[in-house]
């Protein structure tokens, strides 16, 4: 009967531990990423009254079990529901970061490590990363001299340092070139080129721009790039600024440089150009036909022209004549203007009844003012004799709303009527233009061509053009070194640049090289001083010299469009050599990475360090150590001072502005102290129960 009362104490013992936890896990139930509690009974030892024996084959009798009678309960484990994660709870502060997954925060105590699922952190006046309830630094990596992050030991971090809350003005030393070169893009092919601009700081923190050209050069996937330009930030030309003769003189980018070809160029096959061997080696003559505009001053700029048929020359009465420069040149045509053209273009009005057009008269004031007369009729258009009673000194005032020295053919070529209006109101006018000739030229009447003759070599230059299409540039200058009798050309062409060779493959369109074979990057060197105009010395060594990188660009089709950039820094994380002016700090985030970035107002975005996270084979094996900290033990396994990447081998993330909540389920907890309730009832029942079967054993001795 004693054991009986021993075994009610036990269970009142272990219903008490319960209950112990129970409220432990209610009271945390607010606390920040508590992990909730659960415990384990198990029985205690048992009194054996007889031992269990074994069927007796001999004697015929049969096994029987053991008597045993337990002693109680007690605990058998207290576990921890370490692994399981609790809801997020958002708190807009940037310094409140979650875990997403099993790792942990690494927190020093400052003689030993901690770990921690309570990402509440803040900032300590030194300007370390802590706990904001203990104090502990949070620990992580810091950086290396290029500024990336140095993976290695732990050490705690120290965010708001004074190197990081401003960003002192830097030089640009790198930019990187990106996009698309198209060959069929216009601008490439153009004198001024492809202009790109590239913004960059001197040491001070000043802004200045570069203006570059990309030029095409004759060599399929061949260009050049140089330097056209620098600018401040007022855009002011430097060579001004510092009165200097030539950008050159403050920075260079690449070279003089020549390309050398001689090829045979013929003659047009339609004629347009014929040529005869001189009686003297190295000479010739060429014939070269002339268009109207290309011969007859004013031609091209005349509206009647554009507009004419039946153009014809009036010549003297040789049939070829020859036109010295200056000549009068007669030009005859007819053209045709709808009423449409009329009416709205020059005004007039057209009677259907009457089948006639009238107009106002204009008279030019002396003071510049026109003052219109009365409507006036510019004649019928079915009449015998159109030439006489048709208005020609209207429609000559009309006609000369067009431009030009136009007037009313006089008769002859082309044919008469010089003016007839058809029934639908269109105008046929037959007219005459005055022009005179820009050069001396023969005109042949059967074909109607203008021609010169270019003897050579007196008018080489002119004969490379006309003859043969070539036509020399600043950069790109064509010479003949002999002509053959057939009037095939033997040609050397120069092609000279400065700046640097753009090559790329033509097979794949891939980047080659800039500059020299195998060199991805050139560079724009500045001067250490110079002199300017008045002698004087210009100290030039706030700038710093800055590497180009091409190696990212391609030459494919783009739709004729050019995407090429050109970007200050090496285009990675930190975007280093960038270049930047004197920056102060004005925000912290930090990345699900756990990687802390600073933001300047000078556009830079800075990288500070990065937060370690671990591991343990058994999380639950941790021993809590209170304030939210767990400390390791010989059965978590054991902390190798080194961390991890949360985002390594998919171990999770970091949510900055949110914190996690703790675990506890309040109904199952409530559940549990209603069953622990009942079970400690129970037990205090067996000790009453056994009390009064003593009282009982008692009573009977009286």
């Amino acid at each position: 009967m004693m054991r009986s009362l021993f075994s009610g104490v036990s269970g009142l013992k272990t219903h008490q531990t319960r209950m112990d936890v129970i409220g432990n896990n209610i009271a945390n139930v607010n606390t920040v990423a508590y992990k909730s509690q659960n415990m384990i009974f198990s029985d205690l030892l048992y009194q054996t009254t007889q031992a269990a024996s074994g069927a007796n084959a001999d004697t015929g009798r049969g096994g029987i079990n053991a008597r045993q009678i337990g002693l109680g309960a007690k605990t058998a484990a207290i576990n921890t529901a370490i692994t399981r994660q609790g809801s997020a709870q958002s708190t807009n502060n940037p310094w409140d970061v979650m875990i997403s997954g099993e790792s942990f925060f690494i927190v020093n105590s400052g003689s030993q490590n901690f770990f921690t699922r309570d990402g509440s952190f803040t900032i300590d006046g030194a300007g370390n990363l802590v706990m904001a309830s203990t104090g502990y630094r949070v620990m992580g990596w810091g950086l290396d001299e290029d500024g990336n992050i140095q993976s290695g030991p732990v050490q705690a971090l120290q965010i708001m340092k004074a190197e990081n809350m401003t960003a002192p003005a830097e030089a640009t030393t790198k930019a990187i070139v990106s996009g698309i070169l198209d060959k069929n893009d216009t601008n490439v092919h153009s004198k001024a080129g492809l202009v790109r601009t590239l913004s960059f700081y001197d040491a001070r923190g000043y802004l200045y721009t570069a203006q570059f050209s990309i030029h095409a050069l004759s060599q399929d996937g061949n260009y050049y790039v140089q330097l056209d330009d620098i600018m401040d930030s007022n855009g002011m030309s430097l060579k001004d600024y510092y009165n200097v003769n030539d950008i050159s003189q403050i920075a260079t980018f690449g070279e003089d440089k020549s390309i050398e070809e001689t090829k045979v160029y013929g003659l047009p096959d339609d004629g347009s150009v014929t040529y005869k061997d001189g009686a003297n080696p190295g000479e010739g003559t060429f014939i070269v036909n002339y268009n109207y505009g290309e011969i007859l001053t004013g031609f091209d700029t005349n509206v009647m022209m554009s507009m004419a048929e039946n153009l014809k020359v009036t010549v003297p009465a040789a049939d070829t004549p020859n036109f010295a420069a200056n000549s009068d040149v007669t030009m005859q045509g007819d053209v045709t203007l709808d009423k449409s053209i009329l009416q709205e273009k020059y005004g007039l009005t057209y009677d259907e009844k009457e089948k006639q057009y009238y107009y106002r008269p204009e008279t030019v004031n002396a003071d510049g003012t026109i003052t219109y007369g009365d409507r006036k009729p510019l004649g019928p258009s079915d009449v015998t004799n159109p030439a006489t009673a048709i208005d020609k000194d209207g429609w000559q005032e009309v006609l000369s709303k067009l431009g030009g020295n136009v007037t009313l053919a006089t008769g002859g070529t082309p044919a008469a009527p010089l003016l007839s209006v058809d029934d639908k109101g269109a105008v046929t006018i037959s007219f005459t233009a005055q022009f005179k000739t820009n050069q001396e030229s023969d005109f042949t009447a059967a074909t109607g061509k203008f021609g010169v003759t270019l003897n050579y070599p007196a008018d080489k230059e002119t004969i490379m053009e006309k003859a043969y299409g070539l036509h020399s540039t600043d950069n790109m200058k064509y010479d003949i070194n002999y002509i053959t009798p057939d009037g095939h050309a033997s040609v050397t062409r120069v092609e000279s640049y400065t700046g640097n060779a753009l090559v790329f493959d033509t097979k794949t369109g891939k980047f080659s090289y800039v500059g020299d074979p195998e060199q991805n990057a050139v560079t724009l060197n500045f001067a250490g001083s110079t002199t300017d105009l008045t002698g004087a010395n210009v100290d030039l060594g706030h700038f710093s010299d800055l590497s180009i990188d091409f190696s990212t660009i391609r030459n494919v089709n783009n739709g004729k469009t050019s995407t090429i950039a050109f970007d200050s820094g090496d285009g990675g994380e930190n975007n280093l050599g960038s270049g930047r002016k004197e920056g102060a700090l004005i925000g912290v985030e930090i990345g699900q990475d756990g990687k802390i970035r600073a933001s300047y107002d000078n556009g830079l975005s800075k990288l500070l360090g990065q937060i370690a996270v671990t591991k343990f084979a058994n999380a639950a094996g941790l021993a809590k150590a209170g304030n939210n900290l767990y400390s390791a033990t010989l059965n978590s396994g054991e902390f190798d001072g080194t961390g991890i990447d949360i985002t390594s081998d998919g171990e999770g993330t970091m949510e900055s502005g949110v914190l996690e909540m703790s675990n506890v389920d309040l109904a199952g907890e409530f559940t549990e102290m209603i069953t622990t309730q009942r079970g400690f009832q129970a037990n205090s029942r067996i000790i009453t129960t056994s009390d009064s079967m003593l009282e009982e054993l008692v009573n009977l001795k009286r």
